[in-house]
C-alpha cells in the first residue's frame, strides 16, 4: 500500500479531510457514538442551575460523579466534596501505567458554576437553563464558560473506557465551584484540604481556544497568563438632610462626577513576553491596516497612532493595559431626603506585575477633589505566567494542524480571570487551551444574553482534547 493511500485511510478513520488536508470530525445531523453521549452529558450540565449565588453546584458534582462511576471508574478513585453542601466539587482519576518514568498525573480542570442568567434577559426563544440547539449552535447558561469543556472532559472518559486505552501517567478531572467570583472557590478548597487529589505535572484549563473569521479558523490560542482581578469601591460620604433644601455636597453627584472621570480614564499602554508575541504574531493575520498597528506597537508601546488603531477594539484595548469600569451602584436611603451615602463598585483587571495599590493610586489621582474616597473592596494575589514547555506545546501544534490545517498556534493572555492562577503560584505549568473555535465579533456571550457554542466547535474541541489528553499523558517526559 502507498504511503499517501495509507494516510488517507488513517484520515478516513478519524474522521474526513478538507481542501486544506486537515480534518473534519463532524457531520452535522450525523453525530457518531462518542458525540451523543457528550451531547447528553452536556444537555444534563446546562440544565442544572448551577448559577454562583442561587444555584446548587453540588448537584452538577453528584451526576458528574454518576457519570465517571457508569465509565468504568472505581468509586475509589471518585472524590465529591467541598466546604458547604451546595458547593461541592468531584474529582476523578484514571489510573495510569505507572513506572519510574510516568511522571505526576496530567489535571484537567473545568469548573461547572456559572454566572446568574435570568430567562427575561434572554431573547424569547431562550431559557438559560434549558439546553436549545437552533441553527447550528447549542444555547444556554455555560454552554461557553465552562460546561463545554466539563462535558468533553467527562464524555471522553466514556471514549477511553471503550477503546482499553490506558494512560502512562495518571490522568485527574476536576470539575469544581465557585470559580465566578464565588467565595467558595473549588481549586483554592481543594489544594488547601485535598491537594494529593490535584497534585499535578501540567494543568490543562480553560482561558484559550481558536478563533474564527468569516467562518474559517484564523489561530488557535494558548492561554499563559492573565490579568488580575481587583474590585474598589468608590465611597461618597455625606450629613444629609432635607430634600427640600438641597446643597452642593450631594453624595449622588459627588460620586456622579467621580465616575464620570474613571470612565474617561486610560491606563497606560504595557506590553509582556507574552502579549508581546500575541501581536506580532497576530498582525500577519489581522486586517492590514490592524496588522500594521500590532507590529508598530510591539515597537513603541507609545506610537499614538497605533494605540488609536487597536483601542478601538475592546478586545484588543483590554489586552493593551490595566482596565477599571462601574459595575455596580447604590445610593440615598429615601425619595425626600440628601443621600448620606452614595458607593459604586469598580472592577478592574490589573496587568500582571502592576500591584494593587498603584491602582488605587491611579483612581485617586484621576478623580481628584470631588470628595469621593477609593477603597479597596477585594483582590486577589497575582500569579507568573507559565512557561511555554515544548513537551506541551508541541502536541499542540501538531493536533491544531492535523484538525484545522496550517494555523498558527499563539500565546495569548486572559484579561478575565482563571482558576489556573492557583497553580501558577504553586509552580505547576497551567495552560489555557480547548480547541474550541469561536468568533469573538458575534460569539463573546459568556456571562450575558444568550450564550451559546457553535456544535461545529463543539465537537471539533471534542475531539482536540481528547487527542492532546492522550498526547499529554502518553508521554514519559517531564516539564523539567
Amino acid at each position: 500500500m502507498c504511503v499517501r493511500k495509507a494516510l488517507f485511510l488513517v484520515a478516513v478513520a478519524a474522521g474526513s479531510l478538507d481542501a486544506q488536508g486537515a480534518t473534519s470530525v463532524y457531520t452535522p445531523g450525523k453525530l457518531n457514538g462518542d458525540q451523543q453521549v457528550a451531547r447528553e452529558i452536556y444537555k444534563e450540565l446546562i440544565e442544572i442551575n448551577t448559577g454562583v449565588t442561587t444555584g446548587n453546584i453540588t448537584t452538577a458534582a453528584v451526576a458528574m460523579a454518576k457519570r465517571f462511576r457508569a465509565a468504568g471508574i472505581p468509586e475509589a478513585d471518585i472524590f465529591v466534596g467541598g466546604p458547604r453542601p451546595e458547593k461541592h466539587n468531584v474529582v476523578a482519576r484514571i489510573r495510569g501505567k505507572g513506572g519510574a518514568t510516568a511522571g505526576k498525573p496530567l489535571l484537567l480542570l473545568a469548573h461547572i458554576d456559572v454566572v446568574e442568567a435570568l430567562k427575561s434577559d434572554w431573547s424569547p426563544e431562550f431559557d438559560p437553563f434549558v439546553f436549545t440547539e437552533k441553527d447550528g449552535y447549542y444555547y444556554g447558561r455555560g454552554t461557553a464558560d465552562d460546561k463545554a469543556m466539563a462535558s468533553i472532559f467527562v464524555a471522553n472518559v466514556f471514549r477511553m473506557k471503550r477503546e482499553g486505552w490506558v494512560p502512562d501517567r495518571d490522568i485527574i478531572i476536576a470539575l469544581t465551584a465557585d470559580e465566578e467570583s464565588g467565595p467558595f472557590n473549588g481549586v483554592d478548597w481543594l489544594l488547601k484540604n485535598h491537594k494529593d487529589k490535584v497534585d499535578a505535572e501540567w494543568v490543562i484549563n480553560e482561558g484559550g481556544g481558536g478563533t474564527l473569521r468569516n467562518g474559517k479558523p484564523l489561530f488557535n490560542s494558548v492561554q499563559a497568563t492573565e490579568k488580575v482581578t481587583t474590585n474598589f469601591t468608590l465611597q461618597a460620604t455625606n450629613r444629609g438632610g432635607h430634600s427640600s433644601v438641597p446643597r452642593d455636597d450631594n453624595a449622588i453627584t459627588q460620586l456622579a462626577d467621580a465616575l464620570s472621570k474613571v470612565g474617561r480614564y486610560a491606563f497606560p499602554v504595557q506590553l509582556n513576553e507574552v502579549t508581546r508575541e500575541f501581536f506580532a504574531r497576530t498582525a500577519d493575520l489581522e486586517e492590514p491596516n490592524v496588522g500594521r498597528a500590532m507590529k508598530a506597537i510591539v515597537a513603541n508601546p507609545r506610537d499614538p497612532a497605533a494605540l488609536r488603531v487597536l483601542a478601538a477594539d475592546p478586545r484588543y484595548n483590554s489586552m493593551l493595559r490595566t482596565s477599571c469600569v462601574a459595575t455596580e451602584l447604590k445610593g440615598g436611603h429615601a425619595t425626600n431626603a440628601l443621600p448620606q451615602l452614595a458607593e459604586a463598585n469598580i472592577n478592574c483587571r490589573i496587568y500582571p506585575g502592576v500591584t494593587t495599590e498603584a491602582v488605587r493610586d491611579s483612581l485617586t489621582r484621576v478623580i481628584g477633589d470631588t470628595g469621593v474616597k477609593v477603597l479597596i473592596r477585594s483582590q486577589r494575589p497575582p500569579s507568573p505566567s507559565t512557561a511555554l514547555l515544548p513537551v506541551v506545546m508541541d502536541p499542540v501544534k501538531r493536533i491544531t494542524k492535523e484538525m484545522w490545517g496550517d494555523i498558527p498556534v499563539i500565546p495569548v493572555m486572559s484579561t478575565g480571570a482563571t482558576d489556573s492562577r492557583f497553580f501558577r503560584t504553586l509552580g505547576v505549568p497551567a495552560y489555557g487551551v480547548s480547541g474550541l473555535f469561536s468568533d469573538p465579533t458575534v460569539d463573546a456571550r459568556a456571562h450575558g444574553r444568550d450564550e451559546r457554542m457553535s456544535l461545529k466547535s463543539y465537537y471539533e474541541g471534542q475531539e482536540f482534547l481528547y487527542r492532546l489528553t492522550k498526547a499529554l499523558a502518553t508521554t514519559s517526559k517531564t516539564a523539567s
